[in-house]
């Protein structure tokens, strides 16, 4: 009986032994699995979903950035490319066809008829035509009669005067007019900008009957604040970018150049007028305004960032930075001057950073997410 005794004592002892060390063993292997707590700042997206949604990452370093002064301007024709159609004769007016601004128009093309028919004065070509014939038989005469000596030299030149001029004005109607009237041709092709008479107006001599505009060159008048005055004379080009679309233009590619900028503040409004002439496209709207950034000499080592790799949140400015292929910290940056297409970076970024510059929004919209999972970043 003691025998047994000791021999089950023994087998419990072993038993009991064997337990603990499986249980310490598997708090071992529970220590060695259990998962590195996430840090709360990391924003986690992979890289397919990454590509996907088409996030573009900037290797951020300092570089030239040009100061810029921001104003707003106008889009205008340019002086020498509009063209005025006047009337040659005085009459009653009547459209060769429908004429509405934007119409496309053709050197020569014959725009109004202008009738003198029933006109108390009479018909003007047909009194042109009259005075030319009178001032013909006048001058023939008188060359006759100066050879014999019968008429004086004096009289004679007077005759061939009245001859020349009223030559000159019968040829001027005789060239445009028709049974109907005197045809007013457009002098040059070009754009209607706008016209200026309608059917059955009354026209005196001289009088524009519409505008013309062949927009090969432009006019960006800027509008800039008084207190940027002493900078004016550093500006050299500007960047622009037209109220109907969200290209940003730059006038050293359009050809412009700076004409002036104003030496007084335009009608005690506060505002300093600066003008650039440019080529005109097909996509420059005439009359239209424009968001412009006037550019100053460059400035070396400065951070800078597409604006697109911006985002905000209850007025604070955030960006967001790659710590490696599937992970991201939002940080908050300063703002300094803007040129419409990148930002200065005051605050918030020393280089060397890897900043998302597209796609900004996705990863924003990759932040929401209600539970961060386990990520094996290490910092």
């Amino acid at each position: 009986m003691g025998v047994f005794c000791a021999l089950f004592a023994v087998s419990c002892h072993g038993t009991a032994g064997h337990d603990g060390h499986d249980a310490h063993a598997d708090h071992q292997t529970g220590e060695q699995h259990e998962p590195e707590p996430a840090h709360a700042d990391e924003i986690v997206l992979s890289a397919d979903k990454a590509r996907a949604a088409g996030v573009v990452v900037e290797m951020v370093a300092a570089g030239d950035f040009r100061s810029v002064i921001p104003a707003g301007g106008v889009i205008l024709p340019s002086t020498g490319d509009e063209t005025s159609v006047v009337a040659p004769a005085p009459g009653v007016v009547s459209l060769r066809r429908p004429l509405v601004e934007g119409s496309a128009i053709g050197a020569g093309e014959a725009l109004f008829t202008i009738s003198s028919a029933n006109l108390q004065d009479g018909d003007p070509a047909e009194r042109a035509a009259v005075a030319y014939e009178t001032a013909k038989k006048e001058y023939e005469r008188a060359r006759d009669l100066v050879r014999d000596r019968i008429v004086s030299e004096k009289e004679f030149n007077a005759a061939r005067s009245s001859y020349e001029t009223a030559k000159i004005a019968y040829e001027a109607v005789a060239r445009s007019r028709t049974g109907k009237g005197v045809v007013v041709a457009a002098p040059a092709g070009g754009r209607m900008t706008a016209c200026l008479v309608k059917n059955g107006d009354y026209v005196s001599v001289g009088e524009p009957l519409a505008r013309l505009a062949r927009h090969s060159r432009l006019f960006l008048r800027v509008d800039v604040p008084e207190r940027y005055y002493p900078s004016l004379g550093q500006v050299v080009s500007a960047k622009f970018k037209p109220s109907y679309t969200d290209r940003v233009y730059d006038t050293e590619q359009m050809g412009g150049r700076l004409l002036a900028y104003g030496r007084s503040s335009a009608d005690a409004s506060g505002y300093v007028p600066v003008t650039f002439e440019l080529d005109a496209g097909e996509e420059m709207l005439p009359g239209a305004f424009a968001e412009v950034y006037l550019l100053a000499g460059e400035r070396h080592g400065v951070i800078s960032l597409p604006l697109s790799a911006i985002t905000e949140e209850q007025g604070v400015c955030f960006v967001y930075v790659q710590l490696d292929e599937a992970c991201y910290r939002r940080q908050e940056v300063q703002l300094g001057e803007s040129n419409a297409e990148r930002v200065e970076i005051l605050k918030g970024l020393q280089g060397g950073e890897r900043v998302v510059t597209q796609g900004a929004i996705h990863v924003k919209l990759a932040s929401a997410g209600n539970v961060i999972p386990a990520h094996t970043h290490n910092h």
